[in-house]
């Protein structure tokens, strides 16, 4: 799945820092930032 410039973003659920879980759509209207880090937290 490819999104384009000016798409709306597929609705997800991620697991909050504070243990609750968030889904996109609960945040419309507001500027969200997500960063993903493959590997980031394994031990490869």
């Amino acid at each position: 799945m490819s999104v384009e410039v000016g798409d709306l973003a597929p609705d997800f659920e991620l697991a909050s820092h504070k243990g609750s879980k968030v889904k996109l759509s609960e945040l419309r209207g507001k500027n969200v930032f997500i960063a993903f880090y493959p590997l980031a937290w394994t031990p490869v």
